[in-house]
């Protein structure tokens, strides 16, 4: 596993650094070695965040930490990326069973009986052309935190949601 590491808002540290590479690295034995982990460092407030996303053969685990120091924040980030590969082992296996990405072997087995996923209910809504701060207002009139639309300009499907900061996110879909 390659481990790409950027910060935001702070200056790292070599000693940061390798600390980082070495905790995922207990996370590399489920990967083969072309998956990159992206990992970003960040001062939240008074916490320092860490995020990070793993894409595996278009399969993406994501987890992130806050804490009063990044070294504890790495520990939470690797508990839960860890927590996440062994409860959906079984779901992956079936999705990836010719990928050579993942190492399934490797990965243990879950300590709890897995949950079924489960659909419990179903919308179907239409998509109407607007742009994307027309959308926001949509969004915020039905009170929902995601709001899904056909965007004016790129003719695609998009989705704007509320952040936790309050802030607004955008995510635009790709053919």
């Amino acid at each position: 596993m390659k481990i790409k590491i950027t910060t935001k808002n702070l200056s790292s540290s070599d000693y940061l650094k390798d600390t980082i590479e070495k905790k995922l690295e207990k996370l590399s034995k489920y990967f083969s070695n072309d998956i990159t982990a992206n990992i970003m460092v960040s001062v939240d407030g008074d916490k320092q965040k860490i995020e990070a996303t793993i894409n595996a053969g278009g399969t993406i685990f994501r987890a992130e930490e806050a804490a009063d120091n990044a070294y504890d924040a790495v520990d939470g980030v690797v508990d839960k990326l860890s927590s996440q590969m062994s409860r959906f082992k079984t779901k992956l296996q079936k999705k990836h069973k010719d990928n050579k990405g993942f190492k399934f072997a490797e990965i243990p087995d879950y300590s709890r009986e897995p949950e079924e996923i489960a659909v419990v209910k179903k919308k179907k809504m239409d998509i109407f052309p607007m742009n994307t701060e027309e959308a926001i207002v949509q969004m915020e009139l039905i009170g929902h935190p995601f709001f899904v639309f056909m965007d004016m300009e790129s003719e695609s499907v998009n989705v704007v949601y509320k952040r936790k900061n309050g802030d607004y996110g955008l995510i635009e879909t790709v053919y």
